[in-house]
């Protein structure tokens, strides 16, 4: 049974969330994609919209030379997409639902918030007489990939400019401003478009959560701190919430040379040893080698605790309690994934059994502390 396909209309399909709510939609097999962007004339809309059952409209212009062009790219456009969605609506019944992008500066008496308060009450005109439905957002300051740098998103103009080691400007550091995800918004965008109930704010205007409150001067240090993290190999916490968000968003700015980077490596006649990631309280990864015939280790711990896995070659971990003098042989290799914890109190040392060389994956519960490193050199 074939899925009957939802035929979208993007207008803006090439701005900042254009571009990531298209990408989320090709994702999607029962949606036939349709945009309008500043190439087409408005005169097409109508055209555009034959068979369309659903309206992004993210179009509008923020930032024109001449401030004429704020009512003819927000208010006039706006009105124009209404006028045709009004019209497929009398000829046919259809009522397209609409979907609009405003923003918070709507509340502002400069031309920009007027036009915007224009484009909103056309919304709710076509929504008044028509009986369309129209799903209004407020938008706050929106951040994430693609978002363009030094034009209105701070975040994008620090990730912009730290990922390529060029100056940024704070006035005042303890500026608060109010951040939503690019990613967070979509999923509310294509929530609704796909028969979610309305959720008002106590505006009247649909919302996105979570949101986040912020001053510049954070924003401007986590940033910096994630494009150290390069030299320091200390990872911020970078798992949830907004700290994950400007993580992602940070990394997005990076230019293709410097993709990758290089770490230090420590070689001796036993093989090397390669620090790849710390993290403030989670220990850190690492790897290192092990050539035929070598053993490496040769140590126990107090309190440090580690996990290796062998990732190529064959080799023999050994054990021996310091007190008691058990011992444990555990053969490892990169043929049969297996974790093998060191255990405080134990010594160990591990071993190159094979004809090549070993590569084993490490795990320490702590960073590695030169002055205190909990490594006492113990024979097995």
């Amino acid at each position: 049974m074939s899925t009957k396909l939802k035929k979208v209309l993007i207008t803006g399909a090439n701005g900042f969330i254009g571009k990531n709510l298209n990408l989320y939609l090709t994702e999607r097999k029962d949606i036939q994609l349709v945009s309008f962007t500043r190439d087409h004339p408005v005169s097409q809309l109508p055209e555009l919209l034959r068979d369309v059952d659903f309206i992004f409209h993210l179009a509008g212009i923020n930032r024109p030379q001449d401030p004429k062009d704020f009512t003819i790219g927000n208010a006039d456009l706006t009105q124009a997409l209404c006028n045709a969605v009004a019209a497929v609506a009398v000829a046919t019944g259809k009522k397209i639902p609409v979907l609009c992008s405003s923003s918070i500066q709507a509340n502002s008496d400069n031309p920009y918030g007027q036009s915007k308060r224009a484009a909103e009450e056309a919304l709710r005109t076509l929504h008044r007489v028509q009986g369309v439905p129209i799903y209004v957002f407020r938008l706050h300051n929106v951040f994430g990939k693609w978002c363009k740098p030094n034009y209105n998103s701070v975040v994008a103009t620090f990730c912009h400019n730290i990922a390529r080691s060029l100056p940024i400007q704070i006035t005042d550091p303890s500026s608060r401003v109010t951040l939503v995800y690019v990613d967070d918004v979509i999923e509310r965008f294509i929530q609704l478009m796909d028969g979610a109930d309305s959720s008002l704010d106590i505006d009247g205007f649909e919302s996105v959560t979570p949101q986040y409150t912020a001053n510049v001067g954070y924003l401007a240090e986590q940033i910096t701190a994630f494009n150290n993290s390069r030299t320091t190999l200390v990872v911020e916490r970078v798992g949830s919430g907004l700290v994950r968000a400007l993580y992602s968003t940070y990394i997005s700015y990076l230019p293709p040379e410097r993709f990758s980077y290089d770490l230090p490596l420590y070689g001796d006649e036993r093989g090397m040893f390669v620090e790849m990631l710390k993290t403030p309280d989670c220990g850190q990864f690492s790897f290192f080698t092990v050539l035929p015939s070598v053993t490496r280790g040769s140590h126990y711990h107090h309190t440090k605790t580690e996990k290796f896995l062998v990732l190529k070659g064959v080799a023999r971990m050994r054990f021996r309690h310091m007190v008691t003098g058990e011992t444990c042989e555990i053969a490892v290799s990169g043929n049969e994934p297996q974790v093998v914890d060191t255990i405080p109190g134990w010594a160990h040392d591990i071993t190159n059994i094979g004809d090549s060389e070993v590569v084993v994956m490490i795990w320490a519960n702590e960073v590695f502390d030169r002055q205190h490193p909990d490594c006492i050199p113990c024979q097995v």
